[in-house]
């Protein structure tokens, strides 16, 4: 049964999309792939932390990472700091299929970008009006912006195929190199054809050091359900570093029958649609009891 999720509500475009090629009869990456690349290449959800439109790093950069994960034991492509590519993701999924690696950053995966046909633009175009103004007030003021925003998508296809993607512009003036959670397997997201998937988003510097999808993967394998796997996950981290140390972290998992779950740190909203169902509800997580 064709099902999909996706982090926070800007997603539901991507939902929309992935819904439609689904049921045509898409594979779970393609449909992903093709979906994401409508919210990663506009410029509108940039100041959601995605693609183009999103905020630059320090010197001005924006620089991006991306990262996909079939079901398929191995079968996993990302990039980290990404410049001049609108759809970050699609090399990720041009590693994960046609590379003899599985992760590339910087200008080696700006020039695998090129050398597989895709047009590395100027900085200028990647930036949108709303965040050059960040940029600006940023220099000015040297006022931080707090948003973690990652784009998460998990598609399940009729054939019974789960694939799982994330894609992010990263922590607003980061640091040049800096790379977080997102296109790291088993934090950012995570795979397994014989149980399901999960892509997390929050505080990328923090979220790796827990490896939560891998966790919430494992959780649904030992027979958890897609919510109480994603509860336990962030009880988990509770547990480990107290109340006055908890990170923003939010976490959507999915089994192979279609089931979606999520938790969080924080008020988290987030899509989901399953075959049969016409609409994509829009639903909110609310805040774990911390």
């Amino acid at each position: 049964m064709a099902s999909a999720a996706g982090t926070w509500a800007f997603s539901l475009p991507a939902l929309q999309r992935m819904r439609q090629l689904l049921l045509q009869g898409g594979s779970a990456t393609a449909s992903l792939q093709e979906a994401m690349a409508d919210i990663e290449d506009d410029e509108e959800t940039g100041s959601f932390v995605i693609g183009r439109g999103g905020y630059p790093n320090k010197d001005g950069i924006i620089q991006c990472d991306a990262a996909i994960m079939e079901g398929e034991p191995g079968h996993f492509g990302a990039v980290a700091a990404l410049q001049g590519i609108g759809t970050p993701l699609a090399i990720a999924r041009k590693v994960m299929e046609e590379a003899p690696h599985s992760f590339l950053v910087g200008d080696g995966a700006m020039n695998f970008a090129t050398d597989h046909g895709f047009t590395v633009e100027d900085n200028r175009r990647m930036m949108s009006k709303q965040s050059t103004e960040a940029y600006q007030e940023y220099l000015e003021k040297e006022k931080s912006l707090k948003k973690h925003d990652t784009l998460g998508l998990i598609a399940l296809d009729i054939y019974g195929s789960i694939t799982v993607g994330v894609s992010t512009s990263g922590t607003p003036f980061k640091y040049p190199g800096r790379v977080g959670d997102s296109p790291l397997p088993g934090n950012g997201l995570y795979a397994d054809k014989e149980v399901g998937a999960a892509a997390a988003t929050g505080d990328g510097d923090k979220i790796m050091c827990f490896c939560p999808c891998f966790h919430a993967v494992l959780l649904m394998k030992q027979g958890l359900s897609p919510m109480v796997a994603c509860q336990t996950v962030v009880q988990d981290i509770l547990q480990r570093i107290g109340k006055e140390n908890m990170l923003e972290i939010g976490i959507i998992a999915m089994n192979m029958k279609g089931e979606v779950g999520a938790a969080s740190s924080m008020s988290f909203p987030y899509c989901t649609w399953s075959q049969g169902k016409d609409s994509i509800e829009q639903l909110i997580q609310p805040c774990h009891q911390l």
